[in-house]
């Protein structure tokens, strides 16, 4: 019955939100577009009403246009990204032109004086194209410019990379042995941002990260090539931005002009041009002998090209990235000698060096075509294709045999179509998107063991196969108004969203058999475990058995209503309110297996943390949808000029995000149905003990089929307890600054607080602290039939406060003999505390979060960014650019903490205990490009230029990983890692045409 009126809900919300988009005709959503707005007056600043303002974009041919109102404002919403020419024009008046740079997600104010003397339009005098920075916003936002996306050193060619130009946010480095590229702001994880690009979003449902693709791969979400500009918001963005609790990046894409523009470009690096790091160069001391230089090559490759079907209709634009890496990893295993077992295996036959490569390819394809003057359509497809061989050598202590290739795919094709008449504006949009996460063994089928020799020795195949797939099919559809006054102007603009989600996830870990050898040596803490092994005979089993396979399906629907209100001139206010519900998000129809109920209500009252049952135990009818999630958001801007040269702003907002799927849908049902089993073996030739079973050489083998009799006759399977009312995590986030025009620099001071709460995490049923805070009692729950009882809470906080300055100076240059110049500069001094977990970003908090006082986390104090372009005629034609980041001092946990050895334990601190990274900026690095371009020629104006990119270039040796075990230890708060990598340098060359 439930499913009957669940379906008929859905199909009455899919009927209404296909009839809104019937009747739609719009171009692209804030979240892709920019808005121009400003007051026409006549001689003695008279308003002027019933004047054409008309905006041709200066590529496309496309135009836009509106009349004044009564009080001689305008407002032209929905404008895509680029440079236009403004044309204001009223019978009996003086023609005007003027040229503008509309960026994404920024509101334009542009003010015209038309003259009573008529006289003949004249020719365009472009006098700027730069663009005016915005300051009538309460955003808290950063718009990254195409020049910066251009001219800016970026390692490998991630745009993502550039939104640390906006204050209070951190991007994680590329680092050549790293996985992962991700950002995170507002004192959060990583998982509660969101990336939306032309409007569509790029949130991950399944897994961690936030951004589909990021959270663990060396590669790029998107082509740069292909990215117009974007917008970092990381406060007080507007009702029409749906999950995220933290910061968004919204973006735009490149479309094809007028006239045909191509560029292709190649980057290389290799090992010769990598410098060696400081625990690289002492390795070299101490063994120049056998010391080697890790291999490494990175070719970056990019082409693009387009340009008009039909002139001033329609365009084309294709773009293709390539991100080639090839490294050699060293397997390097050193088995103890006495042992004939391990004589036998032979470990070192496995030792060498082995290669290591990534490859990434990157589309996209974009056609337009223009109906006429405000209204278009748009169609895109973009794929993302990479395999990784990675995770064997070096600290994996894992043989070639081992390693997992890495493979991803993400795709996304969408249609936009736009329709502006007078005051009404209206945005649709459909798109279908597919996320694909799928690590697998490189080479599968063969038996893994683990030979526990020191650091462990695992050859065999890498015991996890998964294939995450999440397909969308969305849609979405935005409306604006400008026609309404009451005291004051008014932009109203409302919008519902309807995305169909598919899950269809394959998680089969320890998908391959691994077995254990160990001996009595050297095995502490569980040497008895090994007594009498002597490599000779796997002394245990670990390995999973069951449906490795989930499938689910999610509807997601938002609506939002929002309103720029301005009673006065200098004043505006935003208002509006959003409200999301996902219909399947912890997956409903799960049902509490009959075993883990009863075990539950038997003992539930003698757990160290007893459980409410109600709230626990699913029927599969008791779990809800959230329906709760509405979430208003204010905010207000304020000229203390006519000019807006100095603004007051300031905001509120309630912000949810969602939970993962991963771990709170899937991870329950599998961890019963495929369930994690160790199987204890007696030593060859030795009766087995209770618990163990007699050893026989037949169950050395990847085959399951004799395994799978096995294990299902023995062990104990973990059982993870979601709450049925479990939180959405949310945020509130409140600001006030102000803005000040100095000259052609925009500054901007902002105080900035993100209260983030109902977090989740996951803890132990059946373990607690000790009444004196030192770990733990427990409850044996083992002793029926399970190994242990994992529970989900939102108990968990996070606290940012933040003060901000931002410069920023956009880049211009008149013409090729001058020159051009851009900077900008982006400091934050911060307070980030957490409640509930130890850090950010781990879900597990041991033995619960009500265990974790509130302490400092992730608690650098200054962060500076600094960046410049120079071009410079005089020295050789070469430009320069730069990025600096300085990363200021933090603190750290000293020893063991308080409720693992009790309060006052001698050599250990509590929480945050006293140890800090020495250092105002402990973290500098400083990137160049050097570029120089050759005169142009031929029929088609070709262009080339090369360049020289130089990452770390003082060659900063930036620590990490700091021994804060003991103060007692000799090497007590000595660095043991990289922050960074050492200098590196790059090459490169380009054509344009």
């Amino acid at each position: 019955m439930r499913s009957t009126w669940l379906k008929k809900w859905l199909g009455g919300v899919a009927a209404g939100a296909l009839a809104l988009l019937a009747t739609a005709t719009a171009a692209h959503a804030q979240t892709s577009t920019g808005t121009v707005r400003g007051t026409i007056t006549g001689d003695g600043g008279v308003p002027m009403p019933n004047v054409q303002i008309g905006a041709r974009n200066v590529e496309t041919g496309v135009q836009r246009g509106t009349m004044s109102g009564d009080n001689g404002t305008y407002v032209l919403p929905g404008i895509a990204p680029g440079t236009y020419d403004m044309t204001v024009r009223r019978i009996g008046h003086t023609p005007q032109t003027r040229r503008v740079v509309v960026q994404i997600g920024a509101t334009q104010i542009q003010n015209f004086t038309v003259s009573s003397q008529p006289t003949q339009l004249a020719t365009v005098a472009v006098v700027a194209t730069a663009p005016v920075p915005e300051t009538r916003t309460s955003e808290v936002a950063t718009n990254v410019t195409p020049q910066q996306i251009e001219k800016l050193p970026t390692t490998s060619r991630n745009f993502l990379d550039l939104a640390a130009l906006a204050p209070g946010v951190t991007v994680s480095p590329d680092r050549l042995g790293f996985q992962g590229r991700n950002f995170s702001a507002g004192g959060q994880s990583a998982s509660a941002v969101n990336v939306f690009i032309d409007g569509s979003s790029l949130k991950n449902d399944l897994t961690g990260g936030g951004v589909a693709g990021q959270d663990a791969s060396r590669g790029n979400p998107f082509p740069q090539s292909a990215i117009r500009e974007y917008r970092v918001i990381s406060q007080n963005f507007k009702a029409e931005y749906q999950k995220s609790s933290s910061a968004i990046i919204t973006a735009t894409t490149k479309s094809g002009g007028n006239e045909w523009h191509g560029n292709a470009l190649v980057g290389y690096q290799h090992a010769g041009l990598v410098e060696l790091d400081e625990l690289q160069k002492r390795a070299k001391k101490a063994n120049p002998a056998s010391f080697r230089r890790p291999d490494y090559t990175r070719t970056l490759t990019a082409f693009s090209v387009g340009g008009p079907i039909v002139v001033d209709k329609s365009h084309v634009f294709l773009s293709y990235e390539g991100n080639n890496q090839s490294r050699v990893n060293r397997v390097n295993f050193n088995p103890p000698t006495g042992f004939t077992a391990l004589d036998t295996v032979n470990l070192r036959q496995y030792n060498g060096y082995f290669g290591s490569p990534f490859r990434q390819n990157l589309w996209f394809g974009k056609v337009d075509y223009a109906f006429g003057e405000g209204s278009n359509v748009e169609v895109s497809v973009n794929n993302r294709h990479e395999t990784d061989v990675r995770d064997f050598g070096g600290g994996n202590n894992t043989a070639l045999l081992g390693a997992v290739n890495y493979r991803q795919n993400v795709s996304i094709a969408q249609a936009k179509y736009n329709y502006a008449r007078g005051a009404l504006l209206n945005e649709a949009k459909v798109d279908f998107s597919y996320f694909q996460r799928n690590p697998i063994p490189n080479q599968p089928g063969i038996v893994r063991r683990k030979y526990q020799i020191g650091p462990d020795a695992i050859i065999g195949s890498y015991n996890s196969n998964q294939d995450f797939k999440q397909r969308r099919i969305g849609l979405r559809n935005d409306v604006t108004y400008t026609g309404f006054t009451f005291s004051g102007d008014h932009v109203f603009k409302g919008g519902a969203s309807i995305d169909f989600v598919n899950y269809d996830v394959f998680k089969a870990n320890n998908f391959t058999p691994e077995f254990s050898y160990g001996d009595s040596i050297n095995c502490n803490p569980d040497c008895a475990v090994r007594q009498g092994y002597a490599f000779g005979t796997p002394y245990q089993l670990v390995y999973s058995t069951g449906n490795p396979r989930l499938k689910a399906d999610n509807t997601q629907i938002g609506a939002y209503v929002q309103d720029d209100w301005t009673p006065m001139e200098r004043l505006t206010f935003n208002i509006g309110v959003r409200w999301d519900v996902e219909t399947n998000m912890l997956n409903s129809g799960y049902r509490t297996p009959q075993n883990v109920a009863d075990t539950l209500r038997r003992y539930n009252s003698q757990f160290p943390v007893p459980l409410d049952l109600d709230r626990y135990i699913s029927t599969g009818k008791n779990r809800k949808p959230f329906y709760g999630a509405f979430q208003p958001r204010l905010g207000f801007s304020y000229a203390l000029d006519r000019d807006n040269r100095t603004t007051v702003f300031g905001g509120w907002g309630l912000y949810y995000d969602r939970i993962q799927f991963d771990l709170y849908a899937i991870d329950p049902v599998q961890k019963l149905g495929r369930p994690n089993y160790t199987i204890r073996f007696a030593p060859r030739g030795v009766a087995p003990r209770p618990g163990q079973v007699a050893w026989n050489d037949a169950y050395l083998t990847a085959d399951t089929t004799t395994l799978n009799s096995l294990v299902r006759t023995t062990g104990q399977p973990e059982a993870w307890l979601i709450d049925n009312e479990m939180k959405v995590p949310r945020s509130t986030q409140s600001n006030f600054g102000v803005r000040q025009m100095l000259g052609t620099f925009a500054v901007t001071a902002t105080y900035a607080n993100v209260h983030g709460m109902d977090q989740t995490g996951l803890g132990w049923a059946t373990i607690e602290l000790n009444p004196n805070g030192s770990c733990c009692r427990s409850f044996n729950i083992g002793a029926h039939g399970f190994s242990n009882f994992i529970y989900s809470t939102n108990d968990k906080e996070t606290w940012y406060k933040a003060l901000q300055l931002q410069i920023d100076r956009p880049y211009t240059r008149r013409d090729s003999r001058s020159i051009g110049w851009g900077s900008g500069l982006a400091f934050t001094y911060a307070t980030r505390e957490v409640k509930g977990a130890d850090g950010l970003g781990d879900e597990f908090d041991f033995p619960n979060s009500r265990s974790i006082p509130r302490h400092p986390a992730n608690d650098e104090k200054y962060r500076l960014v600094a960046n410049f372009v120079t071009d410079m005629p005089w020295f050789w034609g070469i430009q320069t650019s730069g990025l600096l980041t300085l990363g200021g001092k933090y603190r750290q946990d000293i020893g063991c903490p308080a409720r693992f050895c009790g309060i006052g334990t001698t050599g250990n601190q509590y929480q945050r205990g006293g140890f800090e990274v020495p250092g105002v900026f402990p973290y500098r690095t400083l990137d160049l490009r050097l570029r120089k371009d050759f005169p142009t020629f031929g029929a088609y104006n070709v262009r080339y230029g090369v360049t020289l990119d130089v990452f770390n270039a003082f060659n900063r040796t930036n620590w990490s990983n700091y021994n804060t075990g003991n103060r007692t230890d000799r090497d007590f708060g000595a660095p043991r890692d990289m922050a960074s990598d050492a200098r590196r340098y790059q090459l490169g060359a380009e054509v344009n045409f």
